[in-house]
């Protein structure tokens, strides 16, 4: 196997709104690159009725999860759509600040309790780690990654998951696919549009970068290799590692899919090492809930006896 030249990358999101202040800038500035940006799915909100159906209320919730601009609109969406008023007394945890400054079309800013993390949800926890005594309702979409939801659990944070929005795949056969090198997928769903859209296409054809566990098992259940993987240890971005590829020289290639390769072995022990520890403490936790509840039947029996 040979490194592939990349002049021409396909990107599966939105233009950013300014490219020169964006992470692609990079990529453009040092290696001559062409961007493409294409997204490759489409989210439709969830009607309603259907939320109604998960007998979740919104109003029994005491501050709001929010980690994108769709989770906002579908938010205030679903609020309008049920005709419940949002208390001024809600808190509102954003991912970023640029997600919380987004809320402005929503609310009057300055009136309302709002915290926002830097870039990362990690970064975000560390405020909600703090504000443990509210109820909080997470907004997200039907495949959002359960990577958010597990931090909650494990720092014992009382939330509710709301999905009130889906991604739908997106016909792209009108992209003309040969002038691209490189395609980067960012989610499971843009990676099942591209293969229902290019069937016939193969890996050695194009490189795929792609973010997410759930996003490289899709495109490798098509058969095609994933050779620009993220996050990983040495790079948690896509632009991140889409870099690292193209800074490759021919004469390292080799050891760079071998070193891909070992993380990927290393990485799957650890998750079967964290499965079978997580089955563990659930057993452990059965046995003690039963030797308590025989405990609890037993001081019964003998109040009665008495």
């Amino acid at each position: 196997m040979e490194k592939k030249e990349v002049k021409s990358i396909l990107i599966s999101q939105p233009a950013p709104a300014d490219l020169e202040k964006s992470q692609y800038k990079i990529l453009i500035d040092k290696y001559g690159v062409q961007l493409t940006f294409e997204k490759f799915f489409n989210v439709v909100g969830i009607p309603n009725k259907e939320f109604r159906t998960k007998r979740i209320s919104i109003l029994d919730y005491t501050a709001v999860i929010l980690t994108s601009k769709l989770a906002v609109d579908n938010y205030f969406r679903m609020a309008k759509e049920l005709r419940l008023k949002i208390p001024e007394t809600m808190k509102y945890f954003c991912v970023t600040e640029t997600v919380a400054n987004y809320l402005q079309n929503y609310i009057q800013y300055r009136k309302r309790k709002i915290f926002f993390g830097k870039v990362s949800f990690k970064e975000l926890m560390d405020i909600i780690s703090r504000h443990k005594e509210e109820k909080y309702i997470f907004p997200c979409a039907e495949d959002a990654t359960i990577d958010n939801f597990q931090m909650l659990e494990k720092a014992k944070v009382i939330f509710k998951k709301a999905v009130m929005y889906r991604s739908e795949p997106k016909d792209l056969k009108n992209i003309d696919i040969s002038k691209f090198d490189m395609v980067a997928v960012f989610t499971p769903i843009g990676a099942k549009s591209f293969v229902k859209s290019f069937p016939s296409i193969k890996d050695k054809d194009i490189v795929f970068a792609a973010f997410g566990a759930t996003t490289q098992k899709a495109l490798k259940n098509a058969r095609m290799k994933v050779l620009v993987p993220a996050p990983s240890t040495k790079c948690p971005s896509l632009v991140m590692a889409i870099e690292s590829y193209l800074s490759l020289k021919p004469s390292d290639f080799t050891k760079y899919v071998e070193d891909l390769e070992a993380e990927a072995i290393a990485i799957a022990a650890r998750k079967r090492e964290e499965a079978l520890k997580a089955a563990a403490k659930a057993k452990r936790d059965i046995a003690r809930a039963k030797a308590a509840q025989k405990a609890k039947e037993e001081q019964q029996a003998k109040a009665k006896d008495a």
